[in-house]
């Protein structure tokens, strides 16, 4: 009974496995393989992460710089203002021994409480502080803040104007200046302080900000397309290239035919000399194998013919010698072919389910007298990345072997296991065989029954193929109650 399945049951026991990691990694090897298994690993990525890095290391000072200067430029203008207050005040004030006399600046803001823009005159008071002999009236009952070591801080600049930052009577933000100086006719210093709000500098400043950071962040998403689509079209040729390998990895083409720019031209012309030396290799280890071949199997032949005409003891000998001999040549042989169709690396696509079709029809009827049942799952698109002569041998010597030692079920799925590989399982329903003789079923000329027809070679002729082509087979038991063989092979892209 024959059917093709969409899906695959896909057994436990044929996972892949992983090595345990060795040692507590470092926080840097860590971050190193993390940058391996991200961008390390993909040129456009790294390319591509590095400008970005640059990119925005680049737009963030410049966005810092841009608004720190805008904001600069605003408190320059302030200071001009209030240096203008300060000039004006040391002007028109007058001094007495015992008093200052200050004029009527002529500035709305100043006369209207607590408008924003404020002025002072002071003294120190000998204590490291000062006490105000004259204000304007916009500051009303208050005085213009100052730092506990502002007399100090005149005293060290005499005749230069300190500026500081502070908070105003209703909690505005302030710019004040200060400055020290002395008055004619008065021979202690007086200190002139002038202050104004400095809101709308800091609304500009954080408008201005925005606008910035905004633009920036859009030159920089900008600049991130330019360059993207700059290495992309700069790696194309590498792309090119990988597709080119990669078709002759599959057997779609023979050698890399494209021409490269000067800096990856070497490397096609190094592939192509790769590929033509392996082939050569290729065809020289074939001759060698079917010369050596051809040479043993004409007297071995000989010897056989010799041997069957007798009806003696060493007759019998030779026979069954010769018999053996002649099996291990054709062991050998198949498994030379084998290996350097693996080596070339052409290969070629394999419906799975035409071949298990094909071999469970043939197997029915040569075990037709035990009335064996093939039951069979295949997708309709699995393909073996192989030639179909070997996955023939290979499923042919296991479902014969199953075959041979079920009572009267052999039950076979394949499908695909991910990272370009394939499973088959093969089933029977026979008397199984001890964990303990699975391993040396798969050795060469290893009979689990003499009485049992076969050489002994077919498990390991199977294994040695699978091998070849960088799979592996595994025994286990089936819940049927026989054999269970997992075997893996690299499978064809769909």
């Amino acid at each position: 009974m024959n059917q093709a399945a969409r899906e695959t049951p896909v057994d436990e026991t044929t996972g892949v496995e992983t090595p345990a990691p060795t040692g507590s990694p470092t926080p840097l090897s860590r971050g190193w393989r993390r940058w391996q298994l991200g961008a390390g690993r993909s040129l456009t990525r790294r390319l591509v992460l590095l400008a970005a890095a640059w990119i925005a290391a680049a737009l963030v000072i410049t966005g810092f710089v841009l608004t720190s200067q805008f904001q600069e430029s605003g408190l320059r203008r302030l200071g001009g203002v209030l240096n203008q207050t300060i000039d004006t005040l040391a002007l028109r004030t007058t001094a007495a021994p015992t008093k200052v006399v200050t004029p009527q600046i002529l500035d709305e803001r100043t006369q209207q409480p607590l408008s924003g823009k404020y002025w002072s005159v002071a003294e120190p008071d000998g204590q490291g502080g000062f006490r105000v002999l004259a204000r304007s009236l916009s500051i009303w009952d208050s005085d213009i803040p100052a730092p506990s070591n502002l007399v100090e801080r005149l005293n060290a600049g005499f005749g230069q104007t300190l500026t500081y930052n502070d908070v105003g009577p209703i909690g505005e933000p302030l710019r004040v200046a200060a400055t020290m100086k002395i008055l004619p006719g008065r021979q202690t210093p007086v200190i002139f302080l002038a202050a104004i709000d400095r809101s709308e500098i800091d609304a500009d400043t954080r408008d201005f900000a925005t606008l910035t950071w905004i633009s920036l962040a859009l030159l920089g998403l900008g600049l991130m397309a330019a360059v993207f689509i700059q290495v992309r079209i700069g790696l194309n040729p590498l792309y090119d290239l990988r597709v080119e390998i990669a078709n002759v990895r599959h057997g779609k083409a023979a050698r890399i035919e494209r021409s490269y720019p000067i800096e990856i031209a070497p490397l096609a012309e190094q592939v192509n000399r790769l590929l033509d030396h392996n082939q050569e290799v290729v065809e020289r280890q074939r001759t060698h194998v079917g010369n050596l071949a051809h040479a043993l199997k004409t007297p071995l032949s000989v010897m056989l013919a010799e041997a069957d005409g007798r009806d003696e003891p060493l007759a019998n000998l030779v026979r069954r010698q010769t018999e053996i001999m002649k099996g291990q040549v054709d062991h050998h042989l198949r498994r030379a072919r084998a290996a350097a169709r693996a080596a070339h690396g052409l290969g070629e696509r394999t419906p799975v389910d035409a071949v298990l079709d094909e071999m469970a029809v043939m197997l029915e009827r040569v075990f037709q007298s035990k009335d064996v049942e093939i039951d069979w799952r295949a997708p309709d698109d699995l393909a073996f990345l192989g030639e179909r002569q070997d996955l023939q041998e290979i499923l042919g010597n296991l479902i014969e072997n199953a075959c041979k030692w079920s009572k009267r079920r052999v039950r076979i799925s394949a499908g695909a296991s991910g990272l370009g590989q394939m499973i088959v399982v093969v089933e029977d329903d026979g008397p199984g065989l001890p964990e303990d003789q699975r391993e040396g079923a798969l050795k060469r000329g290893q009979r689990m029954d003499e009485e049992a027809p076969g050489s002994g070679l077919g498990l390991s002729i199977v294994d040695d193929l699978t091998r070849a082509y960088g799979g592996r087979l595994t025994l286990a038991a089936s819940d049927m109650g026989g054999l269970k063989v997992i075997l893996e092979l690299p499978a064809a892209d769909a």
